[in-house]
């Protein structure tokens, strides 16, 4: 599964992988928009043309953990679905759910690439 937010290593929900081995770190193919949803949690959204390359890590989850602990964290603003790795390879990956019918404000990050990256310059912003 790739995972690009909280759930990555060093993040608040890194512990719902249950020790899932990390597979590789690595970025989507350059098909997907990236969003904040709310400033709570990063999200995917396929598109045609006007994509990014979005940064993430794939672990070797278990369908049990996913069922019993990776999904019922996900907020109801994200989606299960089927990513295009930048090799080409397939990957399970939480999706923004289509369509969106969530008044939790996005915010477009696509321009950032990496969800910890993004968080970074927030940080860095609140701070000055």
């Amino acid at each position: 599964m790739f995972l690009n937010g909280g759930a990555m290593r060093g993040g608040p929900l890194h512990h719902l992988l249950d020790g899932a081995p990390l597979v590789e770190e690595t970025t989507t193919a350059p098909v997907y928009r990236f969003y904040s949803v709310g400033d709570q949690c990063p999200a995917l959204y396929p598109v045609s043309h006007g994509g990014a390359a979005i940064a993430g890590e794939v672990y070797e989850v278990s369908l049990e953990v996913l069922r019993d602990k990776v999904l019922p964290a996900e907020p109801h603003e994200l989606e299960l679905g089927v990513i295009e790795l930048a090799d080409g390879r397939a990957s399970l990956a939480m999706l923004l759910r289509r369509p969106y019918t969530s008044h939790v404000q996005l915010t477009d990050i696509t321009g950032f690439g990496d969800w910890r990256a993004y968080k970074d310059a927030r940080a860095e912003a609140r701070a000055s």
